[in-house]
């Protein structure tokens, strides 16, 4: 309440007080001069983010919510025949990993047999040897071994070319000695005490020396023709 000192209509003052000012009115005119108004491109922000937000939660769930049937289908518990048949799945998957398993593990291990080194290089044909000759010998060898007529040829072919088949050839400058060129000649003598002047004990060094490194007379001519040795 407010005081005043005011004059009559018959010039008399008079003295009283003034009611204070409604407090609604006071929040309405302040609330007023704030300015806080919401502007229109708020509200259309807002339609477009709840539009967006309802289209991304269609695409996850198409039916809007999951259903209570959905739920209730999920929590009832599986019958027996349900069971039986997730059991039969599980052991045919089983049983089928289990197969692809062992046909994988399941192997034999094959030994490759031994390729003939620098292949490719064939020999001439020796034919068949006058009978009692060196070559003569070392065709029922090569023959013994199941090597065949073209392991021959090589054999005659490297031959001719170390030692032209001379059982007494002896290279000077490396040491080399007989028909296969033993290196030195001193080796030989685990075929033969007389590996100095028997063929048959030179031949059957120098095959041997040949299968145990090259696999075959042709394998040992290919690295003569390759490398100009065996």
């Amino acid at each position: 309440m407010r005081e005043y000192t005011g004059a009559t209509v018959s010039g008399y003052r008079r003295r009283g007080t003034l009611p204070d000012p409604p407090q609604q009115a006071g929040a309405v005119v302040r609330a007023s001069a704030s300015g806080a108004v919401r502007p229109r491109w708020a509200l259309g922000t807002f339609a477009y983010l709840a539009s967006m937000g309802l289209i991304a939660a269609l695409l996850v769930e198409p039916s809007g919510l999951t259903s209570a049937a959905t739920l209730a289908a999920a929590s009832e518990p599986m019958t027996a025949a349900q069971i039986q048949s997730q059991s039969v799945i599980i052991d045919k998957v089983a049983a089928e990993v289990a197969s692809e398993t062992d046909s994988r593990d399941g192997f034999d291990v094959v030994k490759p047999k031994p390729k003939a080194a620098f292949a490719g290089h064939a020999a001439p044909a020796a034919g068949v040897p006058d009978p009692g000759t060196a070559q003569a010998i070392a065709y029922e060898m090569v023959m013994a071994r199941g090597w065949g007529q073209g392991e021959f040829d090589c054999l005659v072919a490297l031959w001719n070319k170390e030692s032209h088949w001379n059982v007494y050839a002896h290279n000077t400058r490396s040491g080399a000695y007989g028909i296969p060129q033993a290196l030195p000649g001193e080796k030989m003598a685990s075929a033969g005490a007389d590996w100095a002047t028997n063929p048959a004990t030179q031949i059957v060094w120098g095959l041997g020396y040949i299968s145990g490194r090259y696999g075959t007379p042709c394998g040992a001519w290919g690295s003569s023709q390759s490398r100009g040795w065996y």
